[in-house]
């Protein structure tokens, strides 16, 4: 985008290797606990001294976007440590990049099914399920989908419902954290809306 100046700062932004990043925060405003309001966490980003531009926030379970110029491991832990010192906990944080978002949209096979009733698991490593074991739990109508550190569940029945999203944490033994496929395409809309 060419500025007043007759500058053009996007070419200049992704010269430096800025680049959009979707932010997700695991167990935020959840049931009470980890209070963190999205404005508060907005200005939180912003003030951070990180050079990030364009924070935007998106519903109340920790979902930002931003643009960034650091490497997703940095900018996760600087995140934590900010949220830590302001506001005294310390919640898993995810970086993703937009080819992360895009595959985690079409990477599974229930592009047919309610988005609200498929959900992306965002893993910190690469999974080898127990096969059984899910089976074992599922529901009539549930089916998952093991992608690159994605693991997508879909529960026809409802996700509260699920025993197998329930207990997906024991039977994956990682760090991990959940949002429906409706999330995670405006998510995709707000990372390309800029671009």
């Amino acid at each position: 985008m060419v500025g007043r100046d007759g500058w053009d700062h996007a070419y200049d932004q992704r010269a430096m290797g800025v680049v959009r990043r979707v932010v997700l925060l695991r167990g935020v405003n959840v049931s009470g606990a980890n209070k963190l309001p999205m404005a508060v966490f907005r200005e939180m980003l912003a003030g951070l001294g990180l050079g990030l531009g364009h924070v935007e926030t998106y519903i109340r379970s920790g979902n930002a976007v931003l643009e960034s110029a650091l490497a997703a491991p940095e900018l996760e832990r600087m995140i934590r440590d900010g949220i830590a010192a302001r506001f005294g906990f310390t919640p898993e944080t995810f970086v993703l990049g937009a080819g992360e978002i895009a595959a985690a949209l079409v990477d599974h096979p229930f592009a047919a099914a309610d988005p609200a009733r498929v959900h992306v698991f965002f893993l910190k490593g690469q999974p080898v399920p127990d096969v059984a074991a899910l089976q074992a739990l599922a529901q009539p109508g549930d089916g998952w989908h093991l992608g690159d550190r994605r693991f997508t569940l879909h529960t026809p029945a409802g996700f509260g419902a699920s025993k197998l999203a329930e207990r997906l944490p024991r039977l994956l033994p990682m760090t991990m954290t959940a949002r429906n496929l409706r999330t995670v395409a405006a998510l995709h809309a707000m990372m390309t809306a800029r671009t």
